[in-house]
């Protein structure tokens, strides 16, 4: 085994031990990470914004967009925070935020018309530039993902029946809206939800889904060719609701990927509330242990091909097996989840939580 080898696998085994250890801990208070050798280590971050976007970038650096146009930036693993909000971008809600390193970040606001709105920084912050302002009362953007550096997509919901899907080519500079010909109709009240920034995710150079719920039936549609024609498929995840369906997805390579979702509202029960896919989103299969309740994000550990967590605004499900069974590992409230290539995980959510999956020697 090559020193690289040996260094993945010796990175995998600990992340997958620490999040293993979460399940030994006793069950925390809500909000606070159990006592034991891993758990959520929440951050200052001096605000009581909701952060629905996160864009960790490696150890030491991540972004988080929030409510009340808020912009955070942490060069030094979240032991501090320094707020980088856009000037002017008080009324804004920002639900996506997508960075590739510690200077270079594009964030998404949410809703009707010219609210939905993507700005870009290339000074870690210290001056924005708009470069999308929605100008069509019928769309409503959710969220975004990037291929790499240059290439992205941002979703809307339905206009004229199907989903609108704007591209760029430049890192976030500008953006166009892609011909909708090789989008398939949606259902009637279908939509995707702005609740993580993971209801359009991407894997690779060209695949792409997006996750959908409000109609009959929670779909995945998946596209092999960054946006231009794409297939439907149905999730077992409930829906018939506008408050049900798929939020969140994640792929850890163009075959293997999980749904997460269920119902929104706090009194309502969420039974199925996890998918897993093992074909790239060409068939689901229910998950034989869901998470006991509504979550809205979920990402694989670095560097495994089976662990991965769930987050929602009542706890953390761990899964070991791909997606197939999951357990509870804490009961803090989080939103989104999102992992890096070297080796860390972080979290956000209301209040102004972020937090990082710590371990203690």
């Amino acid at each position: 085994m090559t020193s690289m080898g040996k260094t993945r696998r010796m990175m995998s085994v600990g992340l997958i031990g620490a999040a293993l250890a979460l399940t030994l801990a006793a069950p925390a208070r809500a909000g606070e990470t159990p006592t034991a050798a891993a758990g959520w280590q929440v951050t200052p971050t001096g605000t009581d914004a909701r952060f629905r976007g996160l864009a960790p970038v490696d150890r030491g650096t991540a972004w988080a967009a929030g409510s009340k146009g808020t912009v955070l930036r942490t060069t030094d693993g979240g032991r501090s925070w320094r707020n980088v909000s856009p000037a002017g971008a008080g009324d804004l809600e920002f639900r996506d935020v997508e960075a590739f390193d510690a200077r270079r970040a594009v964030v998404l606001a949410i809703g009707e018309g010219e609210a939905s709105r993507v700005l870009r920084t290339e000074d870690g912050g210290a001056t924005w530039t708009e470069s999308f302002r929605n100008t069509d009362a019928r769309a409503f953007y959710d969220c975004m993902t990037f291929f790499d550096q240059r290439h992205g997509l941002a979703m809307s919901d339905p206009v004229d029946g199907k989903y609108r899907i704007l591209s760029t080519r430049d890192g976030g500079r500008s953006w166009q809206v892609l011909p909708s010909a090789g989008m398939p109709d949606a259902l009637p009240g279908e939509a995707g939800f702005a609740a993580s920034g993971q209801c359009l995710v991407s894997a690779g150079p060209r695949d792409v889904w997006l996750a959908t719920g409000g109609g009959a039936t929670a779909r995945v549609l998946h596209s092999a060719d960054r946006g231009l024609t794409w297939t439907a498929t149905d999730t077992p995840v409930p829906a018939g609701d506008p408050a049900r369906g798929v939020f969140g997805l994640a792929f850890r390579d163009r075959t293997h990927g999980i749904a997460v979702g269920g119902d929104y509202r706090k009194d309502q029960p969420s039974p199925q509330a996890g998918a897993v896919s093992t074909d790239g989103g060409r068939t689901w299969r229910p998950s034989a242990t869901p998470p006991p309740a509504y979550r809205s994000g979920v990402a694989w550990l670095p560097h495994s091909r089976t662990a991965a967590l769930a987050v929602g605004p009542t706890g953390t499900d761990l899964t070991t097996d791909g997606g197939s069974t999951w357990r509870t590992v804490d009961t803090g409230s989080y939103d989104t989840v999102d992992c890096t290539s070297d080796g860390s995980c972080w979290a956000s959510g209301e209040k102004g939580r972020i937090a990082r999956l710590a371990t203690r020697p």
